[in-house]
């Protein structure tokens, strides 16, 4: 696991390690020989990728505000499959090991170790769980190509039946019990919360227009039925349309990027034509219902040392930093100066140009330059330097396409700013 950078971090290293610690005193230390080498390796992998397996499932609770111990839910998107991948490579461990360690003996008692008779149970739940664990993680090695965002979704469930038979051999295997009533409450209740509870708890909008940015390109403007949500900038939110005539997505939840200033009474969400379900909402019918669960993330929530900013931004990853400058033209309070780079193909792709143009006129505190690659290539050192001769000393913020947010690092990198002071959002994950 990475070093810990966040709270959040230090909490799951604890958990990862709470069960073997437990089991350690059963374990003992292994013997001189390979054959015990091998015994104790396989025994204590498998106890690992269950407890990986459980935390993987606890991070999925999608509570707003649960994310931000762990540097928000981009991040703890890539822990949870990091956590999943992980414990299914402790799992082939604890298999092979415990199948090696006895070949020595015979291979006849190497297969009943791991092909016991049927009335042993324990084992064949752990056999049961690893068939259901490669059923729902086969669709992420991408042997089959990009799976479908819904059957994906749905075969996730059956991490719930995996979570479930694993438990079951733990626990009749176990001497201490207690590590996994503990991780399985917290790995089958977040399941249980995220498909049971939190559907109905998602907050109705009225959809009151829907304005062209650009080609393939719209804001979505929200009218709450009711209080709605408080956020900040840089967060975005889970939207469930219901419109019935949507060719695609009626009843599927994507994530967008909030656009609005957090003082706006309406919430305000630029979507841009990149899939099925976002294709659809380009014609969406107004005054239909949206539902709304979040905020989430925290690409602005951290706190640093006070710094002038540098927004660099591309593609529909303008996003979060409409916000921000919304914010500013609202009367948000600015610490110090913002300087925003605008990254764009063309102009009829600069979405928000005019907006910031405005915005930069009223605002003395905010620039505002905008980059063209038709024009310019790809950024350079140079057209910063020329621009925001700063740059380097400023606290940086980056969003849009990969490929973007790559260069960009690199870039930065090159030039010495130091990766503590680079923060990035990219959703290029499902």
């Amino acid at each position: 696991m990475p070093l810990p950078r966040h709270r959040g971090d230090l909490l799951l290293v604890a958990l990862v390690m709470l069960p073997l610690a437990v089991a350690l005193p059963r374990l003992g230390l292994p013997g001189s020989v390979a054959e015990a080498w091998l015994n104790w390796l396989g025994r204590a992998s498998g106890i690992l990728g269950l407890t990986l397996m459980l935390l993987a499932a606890g991070v999925s609770l999608r509570v707003p505000g649960f994310d931000r111990p762990f540097g928000g839910l981009t991040r703890l998107w890539r822990l949870h499959h990091w956590l999943g991948f992980t414990a299914f490579i402790m799992v082939m461990v604890h298999v092979l090991a415990l199948g090696l360690a006895a070949v020595p003996v015979s291979f006849a008692v190497a297969v009943a170790t791991l092909f016991p008779p049927l009335s042993q149970g324990a084992i064949w739940f752990g056999w049961l769980a690893w068939v259901a664990l490669v059923v729902f993680l086969a669709p992420t090695f991408g042997f089959f190509g990009k799976p479908h965002y819904q059957r994906w979704k749905h075969l996730h469930l059956v991490s719930a039946m995996a979570l479930l038979l694993g438990l079951c051999h733990a626990l009749l295997l176990a001497g201490e019990a207690w590590p996994w009533w503990l991780l399985g409450i917290a790995g089958l209740g977040a399941i249980a919360w995220r498909k049971g509870v939190a559907p109905h708890r998602r907050h109705p909008y009225r959809i009151e227009d829907v304005v062209p940015l650009a080609r393939g390109v719209v804001e979505l403007v929200l009218r709450p039925e009711g209080d709605g949500i408080r956020h900040e900038v840089g967060q975005f939110v889970y939207l469930t349309p219901l419109d019935e005539r949507l060719a695609a997505g009626r009843g599927e939840e994507h994530p967008y990027t909030i656009a609005s200033a957090p003082s706006d009474t309406r919430l305000r969400i630029g979507i841009k034509d990149l899939g099925d379900a976002s294709h659809a909402l380009q014609t969406v019918t107004t005054e239909t219902r949206v539902l709304i669960e979040g905020p989430y993330g925290e690409f602005f929530g951290r706190r640093f040392p006070a710094r002038d900013m540098l927004w660099l931004g591309g593609g529909i990853g303008i996003t979060p930093f409409v916000g921000g400058a919304r914010g500013f033209a609202a009367g948000a309070d600015l610490e110090g100066h913002v300087h925003l780079f605008y990254l764009a193909n063309s102009p009829d792709r600069a979405y928000y140009h005019d907006d910031f143009c405005k915005i930069a006129e009223r605002v003395e505190e905010f620039a505002y330059t905008q980059h063209y690659y038709r024009d310019h290539g790809p950024l350079t050192e140079a057209f910063l330097r020329e621009h925001c001769p700063d740059f380097v000393a400023r606290e940086i913020y980056l969003c849009g396409p990969p490929g973007m947010i790559a260069h960009l690092q690199r870039l930065l990198a090159g030039q010495g700013v130091p990766a503590s002071r680079i923060h990035s959002e990219v959703f290029d994950f499902l």
